[in-house]
């Protein structure tokens, strides 16, 4: 059986599509921060400052976050929140 090739996301892109959202995350006082991408093209992201632990953090990261993240930047597979 034929490995699967996997199509790596860019990390610069990534950071780049974060910079378009990170000014409205700082206006609530909060930053979101790209922690890594491993071999599967798994995205991991943490939310820092305000937005840490806030209980509105998910629901912005599900509806909106990981939705641009997956449209703008190719290869991503899945966009993790972690903590």
């Amino acid at each position: 059986m034929a490995e699967e090739t996997i199509e790596m996301p860019d990390g610069m892109a990534v950071e780049a599509c974060l910079d378009k959202i990170r000014p409205y995350i700082q206006h609530d006082g909060g930053d979101i921060e790209l922690l890594g991408i491993d071999e599967h093209a798994y995205v991991y992201v943490a939310f820092r400052g305000a937005c840490a632990g806030c209980m509105m953090a998910t629901e912005d990261f599900s509806s909106g976050i990981k939705l641009l993240l997956m449209d703008e930047v190719p290869g991503i597979r899945d966009v993790i929140l972690v903590g």
